[in-house]
């Protein structure tokens, strides 16, 4: 049986127009649509079952854009999401977006133009202008989850004032070395996340004359390990921080875990903030910015349904509220001296997160 592609190459043109033409969406001349439509009859292309059965209409399915299933917040907003969404009717479908392009091509030429999603929410995702340009062609509602991206809805933190807090409890309590560690930047994942959180940090402690030096800032990759592989290369400096806001609690936990190994006391020795509330933060006693990533899910999955539902939904950055909770992680500035630990320092079994 022929393949879209076939019908593509046969045509001269790319997937993504055989797809609009024999879906009937507009930006297809009547030229080519007619192409399409008899190289499809020619070649004998039949489009999967769903799509042929809803060529006029709703396919009752939202792709759910991912770079990573290991992180708390994606599942939390996916449980958002779906929570909305089964109540209306919908399926979902999960895509997981490699930080290559051979992989974007195959999500906006593949994923989302065969298995015809009416809409999409993307989680921690910065489009690109042709990506864009791409979902405004075959008319798809999108949401983003987590940062803002110009030109498209977007519901997340506002990460400057959220990493200022975060900054501005440690010094109100008397830090003046804070350390931070923060998220990955790579292509393919959401930018402005931690930087915004960085530069958030880096102003306010501006703001109190202080500037920190290079080694008080290292990348955790919003992942435990690589978290506690930094933590432990900060604390062992000479001029080690006394306070380390992490730019999410798996950072934060990373902190903690190296601070235990290295025998340093918290919060005595050690503050750690967070952000986010994950579902270990309790357990770990860590002060943190709560967020609600569930409900952001929902309120993202209620967008796109207005948007299907003929809904007029202006293009806006919806920000979403956080808390600052305080727990055992953090307190005063000690009056014990700030010295690095010794190399041999005992280490703890290592704890499953």
């Amino acid at each position: 049986m022929s393949s879209i592609h076939d019908v593509a190459t046969y045509c001269g043109v790319s997937t993504a127009t055989v797809s609009r033409a024999l879906r009937g969406l507009p930006n297809v001349s009547r030229q080519t649509r007619e192409l399409v439509q008899a190289a499809a009859a020619e070649l004998g292309y039949v489009p999967s079952p769903s799509a042929s059965g809803l060529s006029g209409g709703r396919h009752r399915a939202v792709a759910i854009v991912i770079p990573s299933t290991a992180r708390w917040f994606y599942s939390k907003v996916i449980e958002g999401v779906d929570s909305v969404l089964r109540r209306e009717g919908y399926d979902t479908f999960l895509v997981i977006l490699a930080a290559t392009l051979n992989d974007r091509e195959r999500l906006f030429h593949n994923a989302l133009l065969r298995k015809r999603a009416d809409a999409l929410i993307a989680l921690g995702i910065d489009f690109t202008d042709e990506e864009r340009r791409e979902l405004r062609s075959v008319q798809m509602p999108a949401m983003i989850v987590g940062g803002a991206v110009r030109g498209v809805r977007s519901v997340g933190l506002d990460d400057g004032a959220v990493g200022r807090a975060a900054t501005e409890h440690l010094l109100g309590l008397g830090h003046t070395r804070i350390g931070h560690i923060g998220g990955h930047t790579e292509y393919g994942m959401q930018h402005s996340v931690g930087e915004d959180r960085e530069s958030a940090w880096r102003n306010a402690l501006a703001a109190h004359g202080l500037q920190p030096p290079p080694h008080h800032h290292a990348d955790g990759a919003f992942v435990v390990p690589q978290a506690k592989v930094a933590a432990r290369s900060m604390l062992r400096s000479p001029d080690r921080p006394t306070a380390i806001f992490a730019g999410s609690d798996e950072m934060a936990f990373g902190a903690l875990l190296a601070a235990t190994e290295l025998g340093l006391r918290v919060p005595e020795d050690l503050s750690v903030i967070g952000i986010d509330d994950h579902d270990w933060s309790d357990a770990f006693g860590l002060t943190t910015l709560r967020q609600q990533p569930f409900e952001q899910g929902r309120l993202a999955a209620r967008t796109v349904l207005d948007e299907l539902n003929g809904i007029p939904v202006p293009v806006r950055t919806t920000r979403a509220p956080f808390e600052l909770v305080v727990r055992a992680s953090t307190g005063p500035l000690g009056s014990a001296p700030a010295q690095a630990p010794a190399q041999d320092a005992p280490r703890s079994t290592p704890t499953a997160v």
